[in-house]
C-alpha cells in the first residue's frame, strides 16, 4: 500500500466503497456491473500512476462492459469495447512495458506528442468514427448520435494513451461525460442501469486526478533528465 499515495487510496477506496454501498441498495442488483466498476475504479488509479497493470485491467474491464453494453442494446458501446478499446488496450500495455522511465517497470515514460501525431490521430479519429456510424446506423443502435460520439472521444483517448501523453485523461473525462449522459438515458427505461451514472461519474473524478498526476510526473522526469 506504500505505493499509493493518500489521496490515491481515498480515491480508490472511496471509489469501490460508493459502488459496493449502490449495489446493495439497488433493488435491480447486477453483479457484473458492479464487478466492471470495481475493477475500473481500480484501473483508473494504475493508469494515472502510469502503471501498466492499469492498460491489463483496461482489457479486462473493455470486455465486460462490452457484454453489459451489449445486454442492453448499446451496440456503439459493445463494439467500441471489445472492437476498438480492447485491442488498444493490447496495444498500450505493448507500448508502455517498452517505454519504462528508466529502470521503473511501474511507470511509462512520459512522451511529449508531436502537433504531426495529433493531427494524423484526429484524422484517423474522424475515419474511424464516420465507418463506425454507418455500422450503428445499420444496427438501429439506441441514442445513435451519443454512441457515435463516444467513439470519437473514445478512439482519441485511446490513440493519446497509447502516445503515452497526459491528456488522454482529459479525452477520457470527457468521454466520461458523454456515456454519463447516455446511461442516464438507459436508467430512464430500466433503473437497474443506475449504478453505471454512478460509476462514470467516478470514473470522471479519477481521471481528471489521472490528468493532474501525469503532468506531475512529467514534470519531475523532466527534472531528473
Amino acid at each position: 500500500m506504500g505505493y499509493f499515495t493518500r489521496i490515491e487510496k481515498i480515491l480508490c477506496i472511496g471509489s469501490i466503497i460508493i459502488l459496493v454501498a449502490l449495489y446493495f441498495f439497488n433493488d435491480n442488483k447486477d453483479p457484473l456491473t458492479l464487478l466492471v466498476s470495481v475493477i475500473g475504479a481500480i484501473m483508473l488509479i494504475f493508469v494515472a500512476k502510469g502503471n501498466p497493470i492499469g492498460q491489463m485491467l483496461a482489457i479486462a474491464f473493455s470486455l465486460i462492459y462490452g457484454y453489459i453494453s451489449y445486454k442492453s442494446h448499446y451496440y456503439g458501446e459493445m463494439i467500441t469495447y471489445i472492437g476498438m478499446t480492447a485491442p488498444s488496450a493490447v496495444v498500450g500495455t505493448i507500448a508502455w512495458l517498452k517505454n519504462p522511465y528508466g529502470d521503473k517497470k511501474s511507470e511509462v515514460k512520459i512522451n511529449k506528442v508531436s502537433k504531426k501525431q495529433v493531427l494524423i490521430l484526429l484524422i484517423l479519429t474522424i475515419i474511424v468514427t464516420i465507418i463506425f456510424y454507418f455500422i450503428l446506423k445499420y444496427f438501429n443502435t439506441y441514442q445513435l448520435v451519443i454512441s457515435t460520439f463516444s467513439i470519437f472521444t473514445s478512439f482519441f483517448a485511446s490513440g493519446l494513451t497509447i502516445l503515452r501523453s497526459p491528456y488522454y485523461a482529459l479525452a477520457y473525462s470527457l468521454n466520461d461525460i458523454v456515456l454519463i449522459f447516455l446511461w442516464i438515458y438507459a436508467t430512464i427505461l430500466d433503473s437497474s442501469q443506475l449504478p453505471m451514472i454512478i460509476c462514470f461519474s467516478v470514473f470522471f473524478i479519477n481521471d481528471i486526478y489521472g490528468f493532474i498526476n501525469w503532468r506531475k510526473m512529467e514534470r519531475l522526469q523532466g527534472k531528473r533528465a
